[in-house]
């Protein structure tokens, strides 16, 4: 299901980011969530077309490898790539059975990754072989859908999503229907929100520890662009949140 859906897209996935929720709320909560990347080595899991690992290369990653399950997101990142080198490299893969890499990476980042497990025994293995994949003390960045998002409150649209659920629950949380409300033609996604005792305890089976949630922001220039009550929805309700722990 992920990957058919993520094959449909290809490169109109950059569109996301410039949407209001994403552009002022997702990137720089997560830029600033990350840090200081200087002469780190980045593992961009769920990379998609490389919007985050071009971000994190530009910023002084000494090497960033991004992996996505969708050939065809990773042919639209190589393009980017071919069309504007940094000295990326990218390839296709499971997270669930990510391969042992030759050299551990000093972080790790998944945003919208581990909302795609099926199951809480795919999480853990998920959370398992990101686990084997950093250096002891390496941290695990995530963004994804916020665990308790209560689906009845106001509607996301006036920053560029749709987010509601589609009636199904799996052994993790509900299944979610994600709508980027793009012009002329808006793409939906479907994934889950695991309740936030599944991910904790998929995370502490595979080693992780310290960990710790973390709200979404808006950016200043977020703020500046559009002022504070266009965002008081969003922030009374947030949707999405953060989180980080250490291997």
């Amino acid at each position: 299901m992920t990957v058919q859906q993520y094959d449909g897209i290809g490169e109109a996935f950059e569109g996301f980011k410039a949407l209001p929720l994403a552009r002022y709320g997702e990137v720089p909560s997560v830029l600033g969530l990350v840090g200081d990347v200087t002469g780190r080595t980045v593992l961009d899991l769920a990379c998609g077309t490389g919007f985050y690992s071009r971000e994190l290369k530009r910023r002084g990653a000494a090497d960033v490898l991004g992996v996505d399950i969708s050939s065809e997101m990773i042919a639209a990142a190589r393009d980017i790539e071919a069309r504007d080198p940094l000295g990326l490299r990218y390839e296709v893969g499971d997270v669930a059975e990510l391969r042992e890499f030759d050299r551990p990476f000093d972080l790790a980042l998944g945003v919208q990754c581990l909302n795609y497990a099926g199951s809480r025994a795919e999480l853990e293995r998920m959370c398992a072989r990101i686990h084997r994949s950093l250096v002891p003390g390496g941290a695990f960045y995530v963004f994804a859908q916020k665990p308790d998002y209560a689906f009845d409150c106001a509607s996301l649209e006036t920053y560029g999503f749709r987010c509601e659920p589609t009636g199904e629950e799996i052994e993790t949380g509900p299944k979610v229907r994600v709508t980027a409300l793009l012009d002329p033609h808006p793409i939906s996604i479907v994934g889950s929100a695991p309740r936030r005792e599944v991910y904790e305890d998929a995370l502490a089976a595979a080693g992780f520890r310290d960990v710790e949630w973390l709200p979404l922001r808006i950016s200043e220039e977020g703020l500046r662009a559009y002022g504070e009550e266009f965002w008081a929805d969003l922030l009374a309700h947030p949707p999405l949140e953060l989180l980080r722990c250490r291997a």
